[in-house]
C-alpha cells in the first residue's frame, strides 16, 4: 500500500497507455483515482514524455515530489517498437489521417532495407512532424498544419538514433510473405550485425528479440502494401513518425507510421508498467 506521506513524498507510476488514449486522459484518469483514495482536492501530477493517441505503452506519471524529476525521466533513452507502413504517406505519417499519395514499392526488398538503415544510425538531422507540439513563434505547430500554411516550416534538429533493426518485412497479401527472424540480422551504432560486433548483443537494449508483429491494426492499412516491423533505441526528442518519413524517401518510395509501442524509457520498462485500471489496486493494496 502507498500511504498519503509516500504519495506526497513522490512516486512515478510506469503506465501501459492503451491505444486511442491521450496521455492527458491518462493522466487524469490517475489523478481522479488519486483523489478518491487519499481525499486529495489539490496535488502535483505529471508525466514524463507525450505518447500519441494512437501509440501504446510506457508512460511514467509522476505524483508529488517526484515531479520535479520530470525533465530527468524525459532526458532518458527510449527504446520503440512498431510497424512501417511501405508504398504511401499519410500528411501526419501516422495513421491519424487517412493516405494522402501512394508510391512504388515494388523494387523495396530486405536487402534494400538493410542497405538503408545505417543512414539512420548515430546523430542525424531530423524535422520533426508538422502535426505535432514543437513550438514555431511561440505557437504549436499542429496549429499551423490545420491551417495548411505551406510558409511555414520547422527546423532540423540534431537526435541520436543507437539502434535501428528490421525485426520482421513482409510483403503485401497480394504477393505473400516473407519474414525476418528477430534479431537475425541487425543495425546496432552503424554496425552490421551481431555477428560483425560481438559486443552488441551483450550490451544493447535491443538484444532482446521483439516477438510481437503489428499486423494492419484495426483494419486501417491497404493489405496490398508491405510493412516493415522495427525497434528503435534513441535518444529524447526523436520522432518515430519523421524516421518513417524520412525512411521511405530514402527508399525512393513513402512510408507511415502505423503502430508504435514505446517499450523502455531509461531504466523503466513497460514489462512492469501497469494497467490503468491496476492503479486503485497498485495504490490501497
Amino acid at each position: 500500500m502507498i500511504t498519503l506521506e509516500q504519495l506526497q513524498a513522490g512516486i512515478v507510476l510506469p503506465i501501459d497507455k492503451p491505444r486511442q488514449w491521450t496521455s492527458f486522459q491518462a493522466v487524469n484518469k490517475i489523478k481522479a483515482v488519486v483523489r478518491n483514495t487519499y481525499g486529495l482536492k489539490k496535488f502535483k501530477i505529471g508525466h514524463a514524455g507525450t505518447l500519441d493517441p494512437l501509440a501504446t505503452g510506457l508512460l511514467l506519471v509522476c505524483i508529488g515530489k517526484a515531479t520535479k524529476t520530470i525533465p530527468q525521466l524525459q532526458d532518458g533513452d527510449k527504446v520503440y517498437t512498431g510497424t512501417f507502413v511501405l508504398g504511401a504517406t499519410t500528411p501526419c505519417y501516422d495513421l491519424e489521417r487517412p493516405i494522402d499519395s501512394y508510391y512504388p514499392y515494388e523494387h523495396i526488398t530486405p536487402a534494400l532495407l538493410e542497405q538503408t538503415l545505417p543512414q539512420f544510425t548515430g546523430t542525424i538531422m531530423q524535422v520533426p512532424p508538422m502535426f505535432s507540439a514543437v513550438k514555431i513563434d511561440g505557437q504549436r505547430a499542429y496549429e499551423y498544419a490545420r491551417l495548411d500554411d505551406p510558409t511555414v516550416t520547422i527546423q532540423p534538429k540534431p537526435v541520436n538514433i543507437y539502434g535501428f533493426e528490421i525485426t520482421a518485412f513482409r510483403k503485401g497479401a497480394e504477393n505473400g510473405e516473407w519474414r525476418v527472424e528477430s534479431g537475425e540480422r541487425r543495425v546496432e551504432s552503424g554496425e552490421w550485425g551481431a555477428e560483425n560486433n560481438p559486443g552488441a548483443a551483450a550490451h544493447s537494449p535491443l538484444s532482446t528479440p521483439n516477438s510481437q508483429l503489428y499486423r494492419n491494426p484495426l483494419g486501417e492499412v491497404p493489405a496490398h502494401l508491405p510493412q516493415a516491423d522495427f525497434r528503435i533505441h534513441c535518444g529524447k526528442g526523436t520522432y518515430i513518425r519523421s524516421i518513417a518519413r524520412d525512411l521511405g524517401l530514402a527508399l525512393g518510395s513513402g512510408a507511415f507510421l502505423s503502430a508504435l509501442r514505446r517499450e523502455q524509457i531509461g531504466d523503466y520498462t513497460v514489462a512492469n508498467a501497469l494497467q490503468l485500471d491496476q492503479v486503485e489496486d497498485y495504490l490501497t493494496k
